[in-house]
């Protein structure tokens, strides 16, 4: 997978700080958990046990720092989540990873590997 583009520094400090709060990880775990048809905003609060209003608020903060996209289907929002987003996330912190020592990044690309969809 190619990606478009590169990551800055601060769009890595947006989408690290969007998911550095505990209900956030877990919102964005399950939209990565759901794969490419995402979940509707009713079936996410459910799963995670958060009321709208705050479900709302972590939702935007997710959609604001672009790991997440909201698309209205009829009367439902259905939240995916922005794998290109999060791979170039990955790869902003990898990047100079290792010093030219790569058995230090195997754990990481053979977690990869094993775990694709």
């Amino acid at each position: 997978m190619e990606l478009k583009t590169a990551l800055s520094q601060s769009a890595a400090l947006s989408q690290l700080s969007a998911l550095a709060q505990e209900n956030r990880l877990a919102l964005f775990r399950l939209l990565i958990k759901a794969g490419p048809d995402g979940l509707p905003a009713g079936e996410i609060a459910a799963a995670l046990g958060v009321p709208p209003n705050t479900l709302s608020a972590q939702l935007t903060l997710l959609s604001n720092a672009g790991l997440i996209e909201g698309t209205r289907q009829g009367r439902s929002i259905i939240y995916k989540a922005q794998y290109e987003a999060i791979s170039r996330l990955i790869v902003f912190l990898m990047e100079d990873c290792c010093q030219g020592r790569s058995e230090i990044c195997a754990p990481v690309l053979e977690a990869a590997q094993s775990r694709c969809c």
